[in-house]
């Protein structure tokens, strides 16, 4: 059946379909690595965690980009920031120059081989364990950041909204699959209508850096 003229309600049961034979199968099936593909207790076996992740890297606290070895902790400050800065914290030259609107940032590794594969496999494959791994290093990682500590907790976790058309192509939200594990291991609520998508925007895959940051 070509999909163009198949009725809006049987793309809908098409694509829950897929969605749930993904689940199924990855109960089903022995669990291997995610990255290695070897038998693995956990998502991500020992031997590729220790090998490739990165979460002890140096960001800035802001916006989460890397940074020198050598940079050297602010001063806490007055002003905007005033909840993340109450401790010393590290930042950027660009959010120094220019704080931007909002407090903090956490960036769980850089966009990269061999870990990159992991958010392609969740936002392309419904591989949903994903979801649930990247949630539980996103809770660890906050309970070992001085800004968000410093931002006195969360009160609801929302996940950024697909357009309706690519929800109904790929039967699932992948910031959900993060933010629903994850809102569970904070205790607090999320809420995945709490945020309205207005714009249909372009891919980001498809896009080199410069026109994901303008596409954001």
């Amino acid at each position: 059946m070509d999909r163009r003229f198949a009725p809006r309600q049987m793309r809908v049961v098409l694509s829950q379909v897929r969605g749930l034979a993904a689940r199924v199968a990855a109960l089903a099936l022995p669990n291997r690595c995610a990255l290695c593909g070897n038998l693995s207790h956990t998502v991500i076996c020992m031997a590729c965690d220790g090998a490739y992740w990165n979460e002890a890297r140096l960001r800035c606290d802001v916006c989460a980009v890397p940074l020198s070895a050598g940079t050297p902790r602010l001063r806490p400050t007055r002003g905007r920031h005033a909840r993340t800065g109450q401790s010393s914290a590290y930042r950027c030259d660009a959010c120094r120059a220019t704080p931007p609107p909002f407090d903090a940032t956490l960036a769980l590794a850089d966009y990269r081989a061999p870990l990159d594969t992991l958010a392609r496999g969740l936002k392309f494959h419904a591989r949903l364990a994903l979801g649930a791994e990247f949630a539980a290093r996103l809770a660890r990682q906050i309970d070992d950041t001085d800004a968000m500590r410093a931002a006195g907790g969360f009160d609801v976790i929302a996940p950024v909204p697909l357009s309706r058309a690519r929800l109904v192509s790929r039967g699932y939200n992948q910031a959900w699959a993060i933010a629903r594990p994850l809102a569970r291991r904070l205790g607090v609520r999320a809420d995945a209508a709490l945020l309205a998508r207005v714009a249909d925007t372009a891919p980001q895959s498809r896009l080199d850096r410069r026109a994901r940051r303008d596409n954001v």
